[in-house]
């Protein structure tokens, strides 16, 4: 170092003299070549992967960076998911602290080795002549004069000291994991690839290794109670003759190889799964599997194995391998033969989505993958029908599903979507709504200037009042000229009622829901009595998104066009579509749970208390899928006596009778059911109770004679 250069260093941090004049030794190549590769390799992708995202996206993308409720909840999530772990410590304190003690101490020592760079380091030796490797290997290239350390230098060597030992208990941690995961929360673990094992391994070298090099050196660069100690222990052994080169060169080695392994490896996700969130804050969605970005979600997998836990079907070994993770895992080398079948086999319970520590969902990857296969498979919901009691109704609503179609003035929509005694997953014609006033037809047809209204087919009347002595012909709902005079205008129900196809299978839930609206006053239509059309869900799971669509938009007609404020479902997965797809302005979308606990608390519907011990079970689509957990708990809480599941709320085990599998058989199914039921059954309840018809004809067919198993309006309809 030039003379006059090397008294200016002493001037302007005398307390920090540089060892290496040169400010670079040869050790620091194998770092430098490998974190360059992976800042190309990022950079490139990252171009790539923006390149592909829609235009419309991108400036949704750069606006939300600028939107300050955005920015801050980026912040929020970006510590929370990626640095704390916190949906992991929330479940698995063990694994929690494992995973943040890696991601956040790590994240600390780069961190304070920069500021402590900043604040000691001259910049000319700091960023001219090392400034990627510099902040790295700081103990390395500086040595701290005795004489004038300051409070300053001894508190920032108290705190790498201390990060780095919580980075080390991490990786002790971690370590001890791949040979006795169960002590840690996790039954299984993925099986790694041979990149993922060359970037592990090297990261667990790392921090040891910077243990020791930073050691090695204390005694000239400083340290504190953890590197102080060690260099005295080692001075001890070996004397004056410390061998760091080679422990300085391993240190940069296992740092090279992690960098350069990292865009082959799971450990990729340190980085996209920043870019993950920040999409997924942005509210842009995957459009293709595996372009744009679906990319940067798949990427952002850091394959921790916990679906691989959350996944009802590993009831059975053979099926783990329908996990999302290895659904995810096949996605990035372009699988295709074992895409398609691992996309085919789920039941799409969006558990491991709920699970997720950086909320990859899995399930839409899956639905926008069997989008792009133009499948054959017959598609087999019959076990929907396996001893079905109310075959007869079933048929009765299928053939009015098939015949009234010719009837309705609504554009063309395909096949029916649930054909019911033998369901199919093709969608019929949309009919028109059967509407049930409470009071009496008006003798005068009147418009409603607003709305266009579509025929009505007729129906039962839900009045007290009797019917008008005239028959009232409806030839369209085209409504005429306003007559002039003192006419009193025709009722719109407040409220629509949607069955759906799974409701219509299990009747008793229709008269248990009407009984409720009875007793509650509720003025209300019906929408679907006489037969009616799909959601529309089952042809966006099987992936037939057009279909889906078509089917939708005459759906929607049908309801906006019926003047009515609120939808009522009480079918989770028709509710679920319905908030998700819909977009019905003006329209409150509800579950039935919902409904009634609002009738509840508004004292229109008195509920009787009773002490029969139940349990609720947490239907996929109502409460992973809308969030709807508290309610329904909330109203059965004030007629029984409520007691838990061992695993209940988004931990809830599906169960499966999903429509989400395509491929899934009987016998696969019906062992996911037992487990389902031995869930709900740790507590000896006397009646099981869900919110779906779907789940509960599963049920009927697999618990014991012992146990109950009932609607939740049954119950509460029992209860009034």
């Amino acid at each position: 170092m030039n003379p006059l250069l090397y008294s200016l260093t002493l001037q302007a941090a005398p307390e920090v003299i540089d060892r290496i004049p040169s400010g670079y030794s040869n050790f620091v190549i194998p770092f430098v070549v490998g974190i360059s590769f992976m800042l190309i390799w990022l950079t490139v992708g990252l171009i790539r992967l923006l390149a592909k995202i829609p235009a419309d996206d991108r400036r949704r993308f750069w606006k939300s960076l600028v939107t300050p409720k955005v920015a801050l909840k980026n912040i929020k999530d970006l510590f929370c998911d990626c640095l704390f772990h916190t949906k992991i410590w929330k479940r698995k304190p063990l694994l929690g602290y494992m995973h943040s003690s890696i991601a956040f101490g790590w994240f600390m020592l780069i961190v304070l080795g920069h500021i402590e760079v900043a604040l000691f380091v001259p910049k000319h030796l700091a960023w001219t002549d090392g400034g990627l490797f510099y902040p790295i290997f700081y103990r390395y290239f500086v040595w701290m004069n005795p004489g004038h350390v300051t409070l300053r230098g001894s508190f920032f060597f108290f705190l790498m000291d201390f990060f780095l030992l919580y980075v080390l208990t991490g990786v002790g941690m971690a370590i001890f994991k791949r040979f006795r995961s169960i002590v840690l929360g996790m039954r299984h673990t993925t099986k790694p690839s041979l990149a993922d094992r060359v970037a592990l391994y090297s990261l667990w070298m790392i921090f040891p290794l910077r243990l020791l090099a930073e050691s090695f050196t204390a005694d000239l660069s400083g340290g504190s109670f953890l590197t102080v100690p060690v260099n005295h222990l080692w001075h001890w052994i070996f004397g004056d003759k410390l061998f760091f080169m080679p422990v300085w060169w391993a240190y940069s080695i296992c740092l090279g190889l992690f960098f350069a392994a990292m865009p082959f490896s799971r450990y990729m996700h340190i980085l996209t799964e920043v870019l993950w969130i920040l999409l997924r804050n942005a509210g842009i969605q995957p459009r293709h599997p595996r372009k744009g970005v679906a990319e940067a979600e798949i990427y952002a997998c850091s394959s921790c194995g916990l679906c691989l836990d959350a996944c009802p079907m590993n009831v059975q070994k053979k099926n783990l391998k329908y996990s999302s993770v290895y659904f995810i895992r096949f996605l990035r080398r372009h699988n295709e033969k074992k895409i398609n079948d691992i996309a085919e086999k789920c039941l799409m319970c969006d558990k491991c989505h709920a699970l997720c520590p950086v909320g990859v969902d899995a399930p839409a990857l899956r639905r926008a993958q069997r989008s792009t296969v133009n499948n054959p498979l017959p598609y087999d919901y019959s076990y929907l029908m396996a001893d079905c009691p109310i075959e007869s109704v079933a048929s009765k609503v299928g053939e009015r599903c098939r015949t009234t179609s010719s009837a309705t003035t609504h554009s063309s929509v395909p096949e029916p979507s649930l054909s019911v005694p033998r369901p199919s997953l093709s969608v019929p014609e949309p009919v028109e709504v059967t509407t049930h006033t409470s009071v009496p037809e008006p003798t005068l047809p009147v418009t409603r200037p607003t709305l266009s209204v579509p025929e009505p087919v007729e129906g039962t009347s839900h009045t007290s009042v009797p019917e008008p002595t005239l028959p009232v012909t409806r030839p369209t709902l085209s409504v005429p000229e306003p007559v002039e005079g003192p006419t009193k205008p025709k009722t719109v129900p407040e409220v629509m009622y949607f069955a759906g196809c799974m409701t219509h299978l299990t009747p008793r839930i229709i008269k248990s829901i009407e009984k409720v609206f009875k007793s509650a006053g509720v003025n209300y239509t019906f929408a679907d009595r006489e037969g009616g059309i799909c959601c529309g869900s089952p042809l966006l799971l099987a992936g037939k998104t057009k279909a889906a669509h078509e089917t939708i938009s005459a759906n929607r007609k049908m309801i906006l066009s019926s003047g009515c404020r609120t939808l009522v479902l009480s079918c989770p997965i028709c509710y679920k579509i319905f908030k998700d797809e819909y977009a019905l302005e003006g329209v409150e979308v509800l579950h039935y749970t919902q409904f009634i606990k609002r009738l509840a608390d508004n004292g229109k519907l008195k509920l009787a208390t009773g002490n029969e011990r139940i349990v609720y079970h947490d239907p996929c689509e109502l409460g992973r899928g809308c969030g709807v957990y508290k309610e329904p708990r909330e109203v059965l809480d004030k007629v029984a006596t409520l007691v838990k599941a061992a695993k209940e709320v988004d931990e809830s085990i599906c169960c499966g009778g999903s429509l989400g599998s395509l491929t899934l058989d009987a016998r696969d199914r019906a062992k996911i059911t037992e487990s389902s039921v031995s869930n709900l059954l740790v507590n000896n309840p006397q009646t099981i109770v869900t919110a779906c018809p779907l789940c509960l004809k599963t049920f009927s067919e697999s618990t014991p004679d012992t146990v109950k198993i009932q609607d939740f309006a049954e119950l509460i309809s029992h209860h009034l």
